[in-house]
């Protein structure tokens, strides 16, 4: 049994069959090779560049003001160890399924199937939200350019609108409201409840907009790669060029009496936005998902990575200093439109600009996302952890076609009812997990020797270099670290501070998991001279990961579980693997 759990692909094999012109690397038909270099970095900047920069950028920069600016480079850092993890994987793997399968090959089918499930967030559910903001945005385009209204109860999930009817009703209810644009947007509030189309004493509301975006893009990838690719491209042209617009135009209005104090809330509000920030890097990683598609995956793979993270990574920074020098960084206080919230009255027309790039940037992010998860599907349905259909490629398209309309019902169907933000912090969980897999899997892999046009991760020794760093962590946080350490059973016995809440929360548990896995990682170098790249991905990864609220983590434990028994009620016993173990 546990054999068959953790039994790994092979590398060899897997480039045996794609050596025989099974270009899928599972022994079946491939997919259509048409992608290069540019066409794969201007995929990664189309999923990083999307709803981060346009909206959630916002409440970072409220918490930490302009020293979020640092934080997007701590968390480029971060990504660019996994990127170039990912890279050395892509030049050894070059085979679809991307964090998925680069596990399979080195930590086991168990694990391999863990990260699928993981990544499901990441794309599939990670999509709703984008689709969500998108309809916002594509609102506010319709209102402010084409000055077109469309009923209230078509552009919102159910308990949104009722939560904001109540208190609406009960501010109005008790009175003393003086400020007109808070009056205004309760009156709005209890207007669309009662003008919303009932059915019994149901009120119905839904987001028609994101369901109908959806299902355009799911068309889209449907019909081929090759009308995607372009799409993409002519997208990612225009929104690099708005930003850069927005960037230059932006630095006429700024005031540097704005960037002081540079960090008003210390460091920890910097990390308040760590979830916010990190949201707006994910997807870079959506590249490997089409190694198949690629005409040289194990050259232009590893550099469309690195180069999408770097532009990405200029483009981030450039724009929190433009946004915390124009506005002081308390004005971003519940703002999620920020970039056309500081031209708004400065400039009216930069604002009608940003409108539409934001719809264009958005939409990009939802192709780029809708890509990948179909392509992670037939991976798994290839192993047998799903079923087959999963892995039918359209005979005129060449595109997994089955996984591609499943993929598009999951996300179109509940951006109809769900909240917008639902899911945020949950997203980054699962890709952060990614990132620690792949980081970590790196250090399995067996040495090769080094061919010209591949990318090679370099060999650094962290012999000293890692436990010294661990050690500066330590000391750097000693506070909190004895604080943690002396209430470590306050979390689970429900000791409560003077104020009524729990004196230890489960957020300073992770913290204490998190230094003792650093510990062993510090000792585990110092003895076998790890490679310094990958252990420090595997460890800004992890703290990254322990900063995002506890309450995520209680939702991605149950994911998990959920994940798990599907697992073993149909994966492991239709496994490929695993019925070659049993057989022989």
């Amino acid at each position: 049994m546990r054999n068959s759990l953790f039994r790994k692909k092979s590398i060899d094999g897997i480039l045996k069959d794609a050596a025989e012109g099974l270009n899928d690397g599972h022994g079946g038909g491939g997919l259509k090779k048409i992608l290069g270099v540019r066409d794969l970095t201007y995929m990664g900047i189309a999923a990083v560049v999307g709803a981060g920069i346009f909206s959630t950028i916002g409440g970072a920069a409220y918490h930490g003001g302009p020293g979020i600016s640092l934080l997007f480079v701590i968390t480029a850092i971060t990504c660019g160890f996994s990127a170039l993890c990912y890279a050395e994987f892509a030049s050894r793997v070059p085979i679809a399924g991307s964090a998925y399968t680069y596990s399979y090959v080195t930590f086991g089918e168990l694990i391999a199937w863990i990260i699928g499930w993981a990544l499901i967030l990441e794309y599939a559910i990670g999509n709703i939200v984008v689709a969500i903001s998108w309809s916002g945005y594509f609102n506010n385009l319709l209102v402010h350019i084409f000055h077109i209204h469309l009923p209230d109860w078509m552009l919102i999930d159910g308990t949104t609108a009722f939560n904001a009817f109540t208190e609406a009703s009960a501010a109005i209810a008790k009175g003393g409201i003086t400020d007109a644009a808070t009056l205004k947007s309760y009156q709005f509030a209890i207007q669309a409840w009662n003008n919303a189309p009932v059915m019994g004493s149901t009120h119905i509301f839904f987001n028609l907009p994101a369901f109908i975006i959806v299902a355009l893009i799911t068309w889209l990838a449907y019909i081929g790669i090759k009308e995607s690719k372009q799409t993409t491209n002519y997208m990612v042209i225009f929104k690099i060029a708005v930003i850069i617009f927005v960037i230059i135009a932006g630095a006429f209005f700024v005031d540097v009496n704005n960037w002081s104090p540079f960090m008003p809330n210390k460091f920890e509000g910097v990390l308040q936005g760590v979830s916010a920030v990190f949201y707006a890097y994910i997807g870079f990683d959506a590249i490997s998902t089409t190694a198949e598609e690629c005409r040289n995956p194990q050259r232009d793979m590893p550099r469309a990575m690195i180069y999408s993270l770097l532009i990405c990574t200029g483009l981030y920074i450039l724009i929190a200093l433009v946004l915390t020098g124009i506005e002081n960084y308390s004005s971003f206080k519940g703002v999620n439109d920020p970039l056309a919230f500081v031209f708004a009255k400065r400039a009216p027309w930069i604002e009608k600009i940003i409108s539409v790039s934001a719809v264009i940037a958005t939409t990009s992010v939802l192709l780029v996302f809708q890509l990948g998860q179909p392509r992670i599907w037939m991976s798994m349905s290839r192993d047998g952890l799903l079923p087959k259909r999963f892995q039918k490629v359209h005979p005129r398209f060449q595109t997994p076609s089955f996984a591609t309309i499943v993929t598009g019902i999951l996300v179109a169907v509940p951006s109809l009812f769900l909240q917008s933000g639902l899911v945020t912090d949950l997203t980054s969980i699962g890709t952060l997990f990614a990132f620690v897999l792949v980081s970590g899997g790196v250090l399995l892999l067996p040495p090769k020797t080094k061919e010209p046009g591949k990318f090679h991760l370099p060999y650094i020794n962290g012999q000293i270099v890692i436990p010294v760093l661990v050690g500066l962590f330590i000391y750097g946080f000693k506070e909190r670290t004895q604080w943690a350490f002396s209430h470590i059973g306050d979390a689970f016995a429900g000791v409560k501070d003077a104020s009524g809440n729990i004196a230890l929360d489960h957020q300073e548990v992770l913290f204490l998991l998190f230094l003792i896995i650093a510990v062993i990682m510090a000792v585990l170098t110092a003895v076998r001279k790890f490679s310094l790249i990958p252990i420090l991905g595997v460890l800004s990864c992890l703290y990254l990961m322990i900063e995002i609220p506890s309450q995520s983590w209680y939702m991605f434990l149950i994911w998990m579980v959920l994940g798990l028994l599907i697992y073993f009620l149909y994966g492991h016993r239709n496994s490929k693997l695993h019925k070659t173990t049993v057989n022989i």
